[in-house]
């Protein structure tokens, strides 16, 4: 399974625009987040539990319990972003 996972605002600014994760299992929003969290930083400090973060599956605001098909797209971005 691939997936392509996009960061806006401040994370695009910690973590670049874009990466690409491989998984083989099902994957929720939040299972990826703590398999990005555990690469160490600086995804830790980016998409740290403390954070409020928003998700997008596929350019649809989502839940972390949604589960993600293969060659989806998932975004990462603060609450409030600017143009």
């Amino acid at each position: 399974m691939s997936i392509t996972v996009r960061y806006f605002a401040s994370l695009r600014e910690a973590l670049g625009p874009v990466e690409t994760v491989a998984w083989t299992q099902d994957l929720t929003l939040g299972r990826l987040r703590d398999q990005l969290l555990a690469r160490g930083e600086p995804h830790a400090a980016a998409l740290a539990r403390g954070r409020s973060l928003r998700c997008a599956l596929n350019q649809q605001l989502a839940q972390e319990g949604a589960l993600i098909p293969d060659g989806a797209e998932v975004a990462f971005f603060p609450p409030v972003t600017g143009g």
